[in-house]
């Protein structure tokens, strides 16, 4: 994955773990938690500028106290994924069409965008969604309705789901 380097970054204490917001002028391009797996490395994250007046970072950081608030928050402003290749950013936009409160699954996301049988393919470019919980890679579940992996780990997977729907069955 392209390294996104120059960035402005602040950090984010929400209830399940701080998150990192990074922005480049494009917009938005990360959204992780301190812990999860595959984090931007040290050495990228030393490029990183303080940004607490980028307004893209701002609007992240209201968003995510929206969400965490109960509410479903909807992501208006510029998001850059160009971290991706042209197979990850068409699943990421992707799963930018999952409801708040609904999950899909792999084989969906890959038939959403034209590539049916891609659903492996898929799963890693879900798994490398460098914005989550905005892009909402938490809302994706196994063929048969299972949880699967999630970068953030699966207890705050099934927070998150138990957050946005409070009446589903996490089985």
């Amino acid at each position: 994955m392209k390294l996104l380097l120059h960035a402005h970054f602040i950090e984010v204490p929400t209830p399940l773990g701080t998150m990192t917001l990074a922005s480049t002028p494009a917009g938005l391009a990360g959204a992780w938690f301190l812990d999860q797996r595959d984090p931007p490395s040290a050495e990228e994250r030393r490029t990183w500028q303080a940004g607490e007046a980028e307004p893209v970072l701002q609007a992240g950081r209201q968003w995510l106290h929206a969400y965490f608030a109960g509410e479903a928050p909807h992501w208006s402003g510029p998001l850059d994924l160009s971290r991706g290749t042209a197979f990850q950013q068409a699943v990421w936009r992707a799963l930018l069409e999952i409801p708040h409160g609904r999950t899909s699954r792999y084989g969906a996301i890959a038939e959403r965008i034209g590539r049916p049988t891609a659903v492996r393919a898929a799963g890693a470019a879900i798994g490398a969604n460098p914005v989550s919980l905005i892009v909402p890679c938490h809302r994706v579940v196994g063929a048969d309705g299972s949880l699967t992996g999630y970068a953030g780990g699966l207890p705050r997977k099934v927070a998150l789901l138990a957050l946005e729907s409070p009446n589903r069955p996490l089985v």
